[in-house]
C-alpha cells in the first residue's frame, strides 16, 4: 500500500519535472532563435564583419547546446518511469540523436574558440 502511494507520487513528480524541463528547453531555444533571427537580419543585409557573424553563430550554438542538454536531462528522467521496452528504445534513440547533435555543436564551438585564440596571439 505505502509502496504504491510512493510510486504514484514519484511518477507524478517525475512527469511534472519532465514537463518543466522540456518547457525550459523550449524557452531557451525559442528565445535564442528569436535573438539570432533579429540579430541576423541586419548582419546578412548590411555590412557585417566575419567576426560579428561568427559571434552571432557562437551565441546561437551555445543556446542550442543548452536546450539540447535540458532535453537530454528530461529524456534521462523519463526513462525512470517508462515501463515498455518500445518506449525505452524510442527515448534512447532520441537521446542518442540529441547527444550526437550536442557533441558536434560542442566540438565546433571548441574549434572556433581555439582558432580565435590562435589568431589573437
Amino acid at each position: 500500500m505505502v509502496c504504491a502511494i510512493v510510486r504514484d507520487w514519484l511518477t507524478m513528480l517525475t512527469e511534472r519535472s519532465i514537463t518543466v524541463i522540456d518547457l525550459m528547453a523550449l524557452l531557451v531555444i525559442a528565445a535564442g532563435t528569436v535573438q539570432a533571427s533579429v540579430t541576423a537580419v541586419p548582419a546578412l543585409f548590411g555590412r557585417s564583419s566575419d567576426a560579428r557573424r561568427r559571434a552571432l553563430w557562437l551565441r546561437y550554438a551555445h543556446t542550442l547546446v543548452a536546450g539540447l542538454t535540458l532535453q537530454l536531462a528530461a529524456d534521462i528522467i523519463e526513462t525512470a518511469t517508462t515501463e515498455s521496452w518500445a518506449a525505452v528504445g524510442k527515448i534512447g534513440a532520441i537521446a542518442v540523436i540529441r547527444t550526437f547533435l550536442n557533441y558536434f555543436l560542442e566540438r565546433d564551438l571548441t574549434d572556433v574558440h581555439e582558432r580565435e585564440q590562435t589568431v589573437s596571439r
